[in-house]
């Protein structure tokens, strides 16, 4: 909740919409992990910078829906419940003050996912990207996987972190062998 931190976290974004200029795609949509909000909130002023018109959504584990309910309630929530989840990054009861305040203004939504789903993208990432992703960071793409949200063609994704068991990658591209 440090204005330098979504400053900082915003690089993220700027990297997306250069890369999408560079490609000459219009970005259409992003999907990002989110916890506290500061990397959702900062990818969006930069992206938003670049794309005026694309729709940005935050992306929670299920049970820590925080920055969804307060989206929704135009005021920050705290989740009451804590359930296990394997994104232990994304662990934030209530969205910072100063994420909030701009993601009230910036962002399309906020959808969940549950561990099955980021079980499923940690698969599909390291099989068919070549990409270990820790389950927080793998949470925007089982978002789309899972099509939480009708979209645009052209949409970016926030992977992040290369955090995670060996296990438990492991078991995800066991159970995974479709994708």
């Amino acid at each position: 909740d440090h204005p330098d931190v979504v400053a900082g976290q915003g690089t993220v974004g700027l990297e997306i919409a250069a890369a999408a200029r560079e490609r000459k795609i219009k970005l259409g949509a992003l999907y990002a992990p989110c916890s506290g909000g500061g990397l959702v909130a900062g990818t969006a002023l930069a992206v938003k910078d670049a794309y005026p018109e694309c729709a940005v959504f935050a992306v929670e584990p299920e049970g820590y829906d925080d920055m969804a309910e307060s989206l929704a309630a135009g005021a920050r929530r705290v989740v009451a419940t804590h359930p296990p989840t394997f994104c232990d990054a994304l662990l934030a009861a209530t969205p910072g003050a100063i994420p909030f305040s701009l993601c009230k203004r910036l962002l399309a939504g906020a959808c969940t996912v549950t561990d099955d789903e980021v079980a499923r993208a940690m698969a599909m990432a390291a099989g068919n990207l070549k990409l270990v992703v820790e389950p927080s960071g793998a949470a925007a793409l089982a978002a789309v996987l899972a099509r939480k949200h009708d979209g645009p063609e052209s949409i970016g994704l926030v992977l992040s972190g290369g955090n995670v068991d060996a296990a438990l990658l492991m078991q995800a591209l066991g159970k995974y062998t479709d994708i």
